[in-house]
Parts: C-alpha cells; sequence; structure tokens
C-alpha cells in the first residue's frame, strides 16, 4: 500500500519533467527546421549571357534535282548499227561521234548524184555558150538549168541523210546505258542512249504564296543532300513561276546549282533554305525564357553582400529559331541569366553557379 503511495506521489514529478523537456524541444526545433530550410533554397543553376549572333530569316522547302539540259539520242532512220564509240557513263563534247549507221546505200547514192551533177552543169554550160553566139534557144537553156538545180537539191538531200546516218552528241554532257549493240537493227526513233549536261544542276520547289513579296531572281540558296551529310550546295533562283497553283495555293520556284564535280544527279531530293535576310541580333537561349500569360520573364543573377541571388525579370522577345529566341528588351549582354533549374526560383533565392562561361563578361564589352 505505501509502494502505490511513492508511486502516486512522484507522478506528478514526471508529468512536470516531460512538459519541461518538451517544451525545450519545441523552443529549438524551428531554429533547426529554418537553418535546414535556408540550406535548401541554394539551388545550383546553369548561366548564360546575351549575345549578339547572325539571325538568318529563311524559308525552308523540299525540291527536286533535273539536268541543265536532257535529252534521249535516237535516229532519224531505220538502219543496221555500224559502229559504236562511246562507252557507259562517258563524259563527251559537243559533235563527238557516238554511233554509226550503215550508210553504205546512201554514200553510193551521194556518188552517183556528184556524177550526175558535174555532168548537168558541163551540158548547162555548153548550152549557155551556145546561146551566146544564137546556136539555140532561150527555153533549152533554162531547161537545163532546172534539171542541174534539181539534182543540186537531190545531192544536198544525199548528204543529209549520210550525215544523219552518223549520230553525233548535240552537247557538252555525261552519257547514260547504252541501249544497241553492233550489228543490230534498230528503227526511227529508237532510243540509243541518253545524255544529260550536269554541268549545272536545276532544282525545282514549292513555297506557299505569302513568300511571293519576299523572293527575287538571283537569290542565294543552300541545298542539302542526305547522300552527303554536312556538306552545302549553294545556288541561285533562277526563275519564278509566273502563276499560283489554285489547288496548293504554291508558287513553283527555279534555283541553279553549279555542279563541276558533277556531285549532283539528276532525280535527287534536296532540303532547300532560302535566306530571305540575315541580321544582328540580341539573342539568348530559349531554355532561359519562362512565358507566364502573355509575359515572358528571365531570372538574372545578383550579388548580394555575400550570396548570388536569383531576381525575375520582364523582357521582350521577337522571332524564333529552333533553340534561340531574339531579345527586344530587358536584359544586357552583361547580366547573367539562368538557362537551366529556373523552375526552382523564386525572387530572392540563393544560388550556386556551376558552369564554366566561355569567355569572361567584362563591364561595358560588346560582343
Amino acid at each position: 500500500m505505501s509502494n502505490n503511495s511513492s508511486i502516486m506521489n512522484r507522478l506528478p514529478l514526471f508529468i512536470i519533467l516531460l512538459l519541461l523537456i518538451s517544451i525545450v524541444v519545441y523552443i529549438q526545433w524551428p531554429d533547426e527546421e529554418q537553418a535546414q530550410a535556408e540550406y535548401q533554397r541554394i539551388v545550383s543553376v546553369k548561366v548564360t549571357t546575351a549575345k549578339l549572333n547572325e539571325f538568318r530569316d529563311s524559308i525552308e522547302a523540299i525540291g527536286t534535282t533535273r539536268a541543265n539540259e536532257k535529252v534521249f539520242i535516237t535516229t532519224k532512220y531505220a538502219d543496221l548499227v555500224e559502229k559504236i564509240s562511246f562507252n557507259d557513263g562517258e563524259l563527251v563534247k559537243k559533235g563527238d561521234v557516238l554511233v554509226r549507221l550503215n550508210n553504205q546505200e546512201e554514200l553510193a547514192k551521194v556518188s552517183e548524184l556528184e556524177a550526175n551533177l558535174s555532168e548537168s552543169v558541163a551540158q548547162l554550160k555548153r548550152f549557155q555558150d551556145l546561146l551566146s553566139s544564137k546556136a539555140t534557144s532561150k527555153s533549152i537553156v533554162d531547161q537545163q538549168e532546172a534539171k542541174t538545180k534539181a539534182i543540186a537539191a537531190q545531192l544536198r538531200s544525199a548528204r543529209t541523210r549520210v550525215n544523219d546516218s552518223i549520230i553525233k552528241a548535240p552537247f557538252d554532257g555525261i552519257l547514260g546505258f547504252r541501249d544497241v549493240s553492233v550489228g543490230s537493227y534498230i528503227d526511227a526513233g529508237s532510243v540509243i542512249t541518253s545524255l544529260d549536261d550536269l554541268s549545272v544542276i536545276k532544282v525545282d520547289f514549292d513555297l506557299p504564296e505569302r513568300f511571293l513579296p519576299t523572293i527575287k531572281l538571283g537569290q542565294s540558296i543552300t541545298a542539302l543532300s542526305s547522300a552527303y551529310k554536312g556538306q552545302e550546295f549553294i545556288g541561285k533562283i533562277s526563275s519564278i513561276d509566273t502563276r499560283i497553283n489554285p489547288i496548293t495555293r504554291s508558287l513553283k520556284v527555279r534555283a541553279v546549282i553549279p555542279n563541276e564535280n558533277l556531285a549532283l544527279r539528276p532525280g535527287m531530293l534536296l532540303n532547300i533554305e532560302l535566306v530571305r535576310q540575315v541580321e544582328t541580333l540580341l539573342q539568348l537561349p530559349e531554355s532561359s525564357i519562362i512565358p507566364i500569360e502573355d509575359k515572358h520573364y528571365v531570372f538574372v543573377i545578383l550579388d548580394s553582400e555575400q550570396d548570388k541571388i536569383a531576381m525575375r525579370k520582364s523582357v521582350t522577345i521577337g522571332r524564333r529559331l529552333p533553340g534561340v529566341v531574339e531579345i527586344v528588351d530587358g536584359v544586357t549582354q552583361q547580366e547573367l541569366i539562368v538557362i537551366e533549374g529556373a523552375l526552382k526560383l523564386r525572387d530572392g533565392t540563393k544560388v550556386k553557379i556551376i558552369n564554366q562561361l566561355e569567355s569572361p563578361i567584362v563591364e561595358g564589352e560588346v560582343k
């Protein structure tokens, strides 16, 4: 009984002791949590500065290449192939002989007509001499003259046929595959091979009609091909269609690209960039811009007494390109702008810069 009474007497002392411990913990706890919270508000960020760079206002399109000149080599007459003077893919000059057809019959006809013409001319001369001495009539001389002209016309036709049996390159270019063989009989109009002038490549592409006022003849273009990674082909606009396609509302444009090394071939797909204007503008990475409703902000880094803090600042942006934005107003080239970690920031948040700028910013320096 006395033990129970002793415990009951000590119970208020235990309760008082627990209350004192609780009060001490309560008083100390906010200071520790506050210190921890202050430690957590130091945010690691990456920064950069606004820079003056070229801003290329360009249009992109897809075009298909075609040869500067192209033709299928054919024959006007049906005959046997006597000789072939080219190989597949050979470079030829204008006037080079490609194929000779069997022209023995035509050559014989030319020889016969040359002999007839020589005899007719001699006979005409004799008649003219007789006419001068009044030994013959004017009508006989006229008949002989007409006969001579007819033979001369037949001779010209026969020589033309002989020339047509020798097939030549109409312009400088590169030949395609050979489709005939020596000794084969080909009909009139049969294709012997193809010939392309690849010294200059034409590329046709379509642009939306809204760009019509901003394009002109001689304007520069840059073309890229998947066959040549990273290699640019520079050309210029050579012609603009006079009509807008009423279905697609697009305008057909043709450009020419020098092709001295024959890297480009007809039928290739090219990605076209048409530069309308190049300006030097103040730019920031797109990741630094924070859109809120219809306004745009960035976080700039300021130096306090001991720490660096972030402050939100309103900016006016202009045009965009992939990854970059034009800055019209709001920041200078000397200010440090947060490009990574901005979503964790509030005004006055302490920050730690974890990246190294490409070059130090000097007060008053303009890049």
